[in-house]
């Protein structure tokens, strides 16, 4: 069985992102989304719970498919879940530079272990960004172009609670 890990925070997953896994489903036995706090960003739209929780529901019929939360080096979690491959998508041009530095950085600090496949968006998804989609959602525009109907759902009620 070939299975590829897919980490991100995806706060929220977006079109883009669900359109990466589609593919991925296609080329793998198993995809396995690991869905991540980036420290390096702020704290987001959604908790690390509520992401994890919004996402086993959009996948809940995908038997090729497991969520998990995870922590740490992304390759850990390849390693963890017996995936020799980690997939990451490209929006465009602009985030090839950061990906390849990454790409490299996870084959050595994972011993030539775990491999990294990027993957291009379909056109329609290429400029879509979880903090596009959270820009967008704060000027109360309509975001059901960039996210599923359970997102859009999800970031509604979100904005009612607070």
């Amino acid at each position: 069985m070939t299975k590829v890990l897919y980490p991100g925070s995806f706060d929220p997953i977006t079109k883009g992102h669900m359109n990466i896994v589609e593919q991925a489903s296609e080329l793998f036995d198993e995809v396995v989304i690991a869905v991540l706090q980036n420290k390096s960003k702020s704290l987001g739209f959604f908790t690390l719970e509520e992401r994890l929780e919004i996402i086993k529901e959009l996948y809940k019929d995908h038997e090729n498919i497991k969520v998990v939360q995870g922590s740490g080096a992304a390759v850990d979690l390849a390693l963890l879940y017996e995936c020799k491959n980690i997939i990451r998508g490209l929006r465009g041009i602009t985030d090839y530079d950061q990906e390849v530095q990454l790409a490299m950085t996870n084959r050595e600090i994972s011993d030539n272990k775990v491999n990294t496949i990027l993957l291009f968006a379909d056109k329609e998804y290429q400029f879509i960004s979880s903090s596009m989609v959270r820009e967008v959602f704060g000027l109360e525009k309509d975001i059901s172009r960039y996210v599923d109907p359970l997102v859009k759902e999800k970031m509604l009620m979100k904005r009612m609670k607070n």
